[in-house]
């Protein structure tokens, strides 16, 4: 497979990915995305039908520019507005904007400008930006009238806003507004309202996919509900982006909401250091007016909403994030990535990663020579790979899949899985050629670690699956449909694509999902 035809695929994924977007949200929160990708693939096929040779390439280019600079843009910018670091973001947007004028990227830097402005204390000029923007009407218009309501901690008043002049249908396009709304039940004492509120959001966000804005609400919810130990796990794992002031700022708050005022105001006042205004004024706030004691106010219903975000929390971290909240490294995932780059390396050293000779005399996959007693073979062909591109694609899979594997089940189930995966696909395929006995399968080069890989694929799909069927999690089902959607573009992929190895796929993944049920059942009994 060449660099053209990847790209075309990347494309086709895209496409895939906005369809599914335009399922879960409306299209006037991804109307620029909508546009840009219709533009791309006018551009493509026009390519195709005059140098199909480069279409993919074309249009790969165009996809780089217009997609990925922009979402790893707003990756990092969300990453700077979230440390309180607003002018280095108002930079990066205000590169960014042109790309997707369509999504209200062009406002953003002046918002950001009066974000910056609040933080060093200059509030009135910093209102005065926002008033120019604030409106009922538009996203950008309701978030420039939340800021000014949040810079001032004037949460009774957003509250009374969002009651008299925010439709219901507008909570359930912008999620922004979701958060601040919700913080503002917390902040005004309302915590049964808080939550009953968050188990009405809870299905939209998971709908679209914003785990971002969920897992904010989530803080929320367990720092005025005082549940201080599972907020400490939400803040040290997927909210891990938060500077370490905020971090202590919400745990400092759910002490306070738990009953232990004193520790709370404590904690509160190390933080008080007067570098960021808008900061200090939301610690001087809390202090003066500390949440309510949550055992003080929850009723028996709200109490099972507070004890099934734990429960939720936990889950994930089983099923959906056990790499960010196990705060551990895949340490053989890596190792694996690094003997995978060093043989590619001696490839190259020893004549070339697309040489064929080379290829064989490393240890490549043939089935004739693999019964003539060249039984290695099945193990190093696992770590060969024929060109740049392939190592690249199969090394993002391994660690994307490896890591999850390795941190669910451990260093030694998750090698077991990997090997038995990867050289049982290669005996797979060598056995096919053998009962087919023609020259082209008996002489056929297989190499790469694409087996192993889509056996994690299947170890995955096991641990989704007991999560299902044991723990009733609703994490585990979605993240087993997930895995079933990829399985499909897998076999979609392969069909279309006559340089991969549907025999080595396949049962890569088979061989993954049946030892990865083995090893459920031993990981389990032990625990």
């Amino acid at each position: 497979m060449d660099l053209n035809y990847f790209l075309l695929w990347v494309i086709i994924f895209w496409c895939i990915l906005m369809v599914i977007w335009l399922i879960r949200l409306p299209f006037s929160q991804i109307r620029g995305w909508v546009i840009v990708t219709g533009l791309i693939v006018a551009v493509t096929i026009w390519t195709i039908f005059v140098n199909g040779s480069i279409a993919g390439l074309v249009g790969g280019a165009l996809w780089g520019i217009f997609i990925l600079v922009p979402l790893m843009g707003m990756r990092k910018a969300t990453q700077l507005i979230s440390h309180g670091r607003y002018g280095e973001a108002r930079k990066l947007m205000k590169s960014l904007r042109w790309l997707h004028p369509a999504d209200g990227w062009l406002q953003q830097p002046e918002i950001l400008r009066a974000l910056e402005m609040g933080q060093r204390g200059e509030i009135t000029e910093a209102f005065q930006i926002l008033n120019r923007y604030q409106t009922n009407n538009t996203p950008v218009g309701r978030n420039a009238t939340l800021l000014l309501y949040r810079m001032s901690s004037r949460w009774e008043e957003l509250l009374l806003w969002v009651h008299a002049y925010v439709p219901e249908k507008a909570l359930f396009k912008d999620t922004t507004l979701v958060s601040y709304y919700l913080r503002s039940l917390g902040e005004t004492g309302d915590l049964n309202g808080l939550l009953y509120e968050f188990q009405r959001f809870e299905p939209f966000l998971e709908k679209i996919g914003d785990m971002a804005t969920l897992n904010t609400i989530r803080m929320f919810v367990l720092a005025f509900g005082g549940q201080v130990e599972e907020l400490r796990k939400l803040m040290y794992g997927p909210l891990g982006m938060f500077p370490e002031s905020s971090r202590r700022f919400w745990l400092a708050t759910a002490e306070m909401a738990a009953g232990n005022q004193m520790l709370g105001r404590e904690q509160l006042l190390a933080l008080s250091d007067g570098n960021d205004v808008t900061f200090t004024n939301a610690i001087e706030q809390r202090l003066s007016e500390p949440p309510v004691i949550s055992a003080e106010v929850l009723t028996r219903s709200t109490k099972k909403i507070l004890e099934r975000v734990a429960v939720d929390l936990k889950q994930e971290g089983q099923y959906g994030n056990a790499v960010t909240l196990s705060g551990k490294k895949p340490r053989a995932t890596l190792i694996l990535i690094g003997i995978n780059i060093l043989v590619f390396l001696l490839e190259i050293r020893l004549g070339g990663s697309e040489n064929i000779e080379t290829l064989k005399r490393l240890g490549a996959l043939v089935p004739a020579i693999f019964w003539n007693g060249e039984w290695w073979r099945i193990l190093n062909a696992t770590f060969l790979h024929f060109g740049v591109l392939h190592l690249t694609m199969n090394m993002v899979g391994l660690y994307a899949l490896g890591s999850f594997v390795e941190l669910s089940l451990g260093v030694w189930r998750y090698l077991v899985s990997y090997f038995v995966s990867g050289m049982g696909s290669m005996f797979v395929i060598a056995v096919v050629a053998r009962t087919l006995q023609t020259e082209s399968a008996m002489e056929q080069i297989t190499v790469g670690a694409s087996g192993a890989i889509m056996g994690m694929v299947g170890v995955m799909g096991a641990i989704m699956l007991w999560g299902w069927r044991r723990d009733k999690s609703r994490v585990a089902a979605q993240r087993l449909r997930s895995i079933l959607f990829i399985i499909l573009l897998q076999v979609i992929f392969d069909l279309t694509t006559p340089q991969v190895s549907i025999i080595g796929h396949n049962s890569g993944l088979a061989l993954g999902f049946l030892i990865g049920n083995l090893l459920l059942i031993n990981w389990r009994s032990d625990r």
